[in-house]
């Protein structure tokens, strides 16, 4: 149940309507946003995947666990008028599978995950449950200079950012309860 008024409606898309009716000139910018990230970001998809599905376990967004990238995020992109040539999904690279998402929250213990996974999983944890610390723990700045470039420091921060916003706005406002993989059907 929503924690504001949508018009029923609008109920097939909650998030949206709160977006582009009741903050007009805020929502936008949110939402190019999350267009930016998901087709500018250069990682590989399940690095992405891997940071975006842990933040979306710590936030609680119900939209956000259920999304696949590999599977929806094409479609979701054409319907915000974003180019889906351009996406994370279209630059190629494996996708995960529902082996991947099931092993995210005991990733320490999987052997799934690459190196730069569990740096980017680790990396959305610390984050998302201890912003304070990131600044002084030169060991874990060390391995993540081994990993990832600065430029890829950058977006992976700028990325992890923007889920940690978007999930928790939409999980804190009650706005999760629709699922855009549902309403946002995967290209054939």
């Amino acid at each position: 149940m929503a924690n504001i008024s949508i018009p029923v409606e609008k109920g097939a898309d909650p998030l949206g309507y709160a977006l582009a009716r009741l903050a007009p000139d805020i929502g936008p910018a949110a939402g190019a946003y999350v267009q930016a990230v998901y087709q500018s970001l250069r990682l590989p998809l399940r690095v992405a995947e891997a940071a975006r599905y842990r933040t979306a376990q710590i936030n609680g967004c119900l939209v956000c666990q259920d999304f696949r990238a590999g599977d929806h995020l094409d479609a979701y992109l054409e319907s915000i008028g974003g180019d889906p040539t351009q996406s994370l999904v279209a630059r190629g690279g494996a996708r995960p599978d529902e082996a991947f998402y099931a092993d995210v929250a005991d990733w320490r213990q999987s052997p799934l995950f690459s190196e730069q996974e569990k740096l980017a999983i680790e990396y959305a944890e610390r984050m998302a449950d201890a912003p304070r610390d990131l600044p002084g723990e030169d060991r874990f700045w060390r391995r993540m200079h081994d990993a990832y470039s600065d430029a890829e420091i950058v977006e992976l921060t700028l990325a992890i950012g923007c889920w940690m916003a978007m999930g928790r706005f939409t999980h804190v406002l009650g706005l999760d309860t629709v699922c855009m993989a549902d309403m946002v059907q995967p290209a054939a």
